[in-house]
């Protein structure tokens, strides 16, 4: 493997309605972001995601892109986002934009002249088909619900949109798309950005010609998976991309990618890949189910487990996956992967060991690091997420009562990430000083930054021991290139492994409340983490107490 800058980093993704507000408006802003710069550089990280702050009407929280070359003024102003670009440089800190070009907005110009003449250039920006009356073109189900046409206004077509009705999709097929696309980016990375996160990218090539598929509900459409199941030759696009854009500027990128077909993988991440790296979802898509959230599978220990090592088999030396916990679309980690009833400091600390320690890129998503939790729901009123809200019908509809239609939500609404940063004890958790946007999650007096900046035992200070371990020179080559292998893996909640490099460290979790035993094969020399106060051993055998988890040198 080739080695690159951005191999031994951390990286952080901040959701910026939700991270800081510096002016009283209840939405976080990037004077916000710029404000907490020396709080993320003393955490460690060195790569900063920002979810959209372009101009949008947020449809789908910024996903939904009215123009691609402003800021929205909710977040600040052009001056505001290149002002965070160089002082972000000045703490050798990235910065990288969300990279949102499947769809844009249904308020782009783009869009608004293919409703003023849908045959003419900018028709040809998007996936246009004549109306036909009682007939889809196809019959898939749009991500949010629903089918993906929609009539295009003043017109006798439809056009197609694979997530809300506000965000049309670009037609990939149109060079004269693509290159606009090329424009814009390196527009960006001529400000000084350290590259992107690419959202949703797989979407982009369809498989031609459309048409329908069977139905897999009684709603008489299909899922999307089955067409993109079917479509071949994305890789045209995005080598295309990489190079006219990213590799131009030894940008860094990584992909939101759910879906690579067999063998792809070096294709995307490999020394010449699409992308720098891409995002390990392996743990996130465990227990989905095609009838909808109200049907997933809770995932158990032993699941995490072992979707970890399957993942980091697949990605072997081909390339760097980036590790997560949870992100802006996913519910907050401690309270998916931890079992009920034993969300706890100790937990939380095993839960980031374990994945911490992986092989890849570490990403942590914004109050992560504090253990942030769930937010309760007492009603759908209360949710702003679309994909919930549709969600919760999708569950009325297959019979469930109100009660356990909102409970099986609650636990996947992406509104659990998006709840606002819990800084301190003080209103609002120290996020805003108006109304904040969202609900603030109610136990930010138990859980904020304030708290655990000042207590060395906190989950926070424990981030920053794993991070100051990552970036020691005595174990850097070997935490960032080292290879890992599995260890004891038969046994239940236990999930550990090595890493083997310049050095030996055996990293060791004991996944649930009940003590149990590991015997080392020789002893060790050092330990480098402990979220427990002792060790109990006796010659080689160590007793791992309910949720203690190890890092050994050995």
């Amino acid at each position: 493997m080739t080695k690159k800058w951005w191999h031994d980093k951390v990286a952080y993704q901040i959701y910026p309605k939700s991270f800081y507000d510096s002016n009283g408006d209840g939405i976080g802003d990037i004077p916000g972001i710029i404000s907490k710069l020396d709080y993320l550089k003393e955490l460690g990280v060195d790569i900063l995601w920002l979810s959209p702050c372009y101009r949008s009407p947020l449809a789908d929280q910024g996903y939904d892109i009215s123009d691609y070359y402003s800021i929205d003024p909710r977040f600040g102003t052009m001056a505001d986002m290149e002002r965070l670009i160089a002082e972000a440089k000045k703490r050798d800190m990235y910065i990288l934009m969300d990279l949102v070009v499947n769809h844009c907005s249904d308020e782009h110009e783009w869009f608004q002249k293919a409703c003023e003449d849908p045959n003419g250039k900018y028709g040809h920006y998007f996936y246009l088909r004549d109306k036909k009356e009682g007939e889809l073109p196809t019959n898939w189900r749009s991500y949010f619900g629903g089918p993906v046409w929609d009539d295009l206004p003043g017109t006798d077509k439809q056009y197609l949109h694979v997530f809300h009705k506000k965000q049309p999709d670009l037609n990939w097929e149109n060079p004269e798309l693509r290159e606009e696309v090329y424009k814009n980016i390196n527009w960006w990375l001529d400000k000084g950005l350290g590259g992107f996160r690419i959202d949703a990218i797989i979407n982009i090539k369809k498989a031609l010609p459309l048409r329908s598929y069977p139905a897999d509900r009684d709603d008489g459409l299909c899922s999307m998976q089955t067409m993109l199941k079917e479509s071949s030759g994305i890789g045209t696009f995005l080598s295309e991309l990489r190079d006219r854009t990213f590799k131009r500027y030894d940008a860094f990128t990584v992909g939101e990618v759910f879906n690579e077909k067999p063998g792809e993988l070096p294709d995307f991440i490999g020394d010449n890949g699409y992308f720098s790296s891409m995002f390990d979802f392996n743990e996130t898509i465990f227990g989905h189910s095609e009838k909808g959230w109200y049907d997933a599978s809770p995932i158990t220990p032993e699941d995490y487990k072992n979707c970890c090592f399957a993942s980091q088999e697949k990605a072997g030396d081909i390339g760097f996956l980036s590790n997560i916990i949870e992100n802006h679309d996913e519910p907050r980690g401690v309270s998916r992967y931890i079992p009920e009833g034993d969300r706890c400091d100790k937990s939380k600390k095993l839960l980031a060991a374990l994945n911490f320690m992986l092989r890849g890129l570490p990403f942590i998503y914004q109050g992560q690091e504090l253990g942030m939790e769930n937010l309760p729901i007492s009603s759908i009123d209360e949710v702003d997420d679309i994909s919930a809200r549709d969600e919760y019908r999708v569950a009325l509809e297959a019979g469930l009562s109100e009660e356990a239609a909102l409970k099986a939500v609650a636990a996947y609404s992406r509104d659990n990430a998006r709840t606002p940063m819990q800084w301190s004890d003080q209103a609002n958790a120290g996020f805003t000083e108006g109304t904040p946007w969202l609900t603030v999650n109610p136990n930010y007096t138990r859980i904020n930054a304030a708290a655990q900046v000042a207590d060395e035992n906190s989950v926070l200070a424990f981030y920053k021991k794993l991070i100051a371990l990552r970036k020691a020179p005595a174990y850097k080559e070997t935490i960032v290139y080292g290879a890992l292998e599995p260890v004891w893996r038969e046994r239940r909640n236990l999930m550990a492994y090595y890493r083997k490099g310049e050095r030996t460290l055996l990293v060791a979790g004991n996944f649930q409340r009940e003590q149990q035993e590991i015997t080392l094969p020789k002893p060790y020399k050092k330990v480098l983490l402990n979220n427990d106060k002792d060790i109990i051993e006796e010659k080689e055998t160590i007793t791992l107490q309910g949720y203690q988890v190890l890092i050994l040198e050995m």
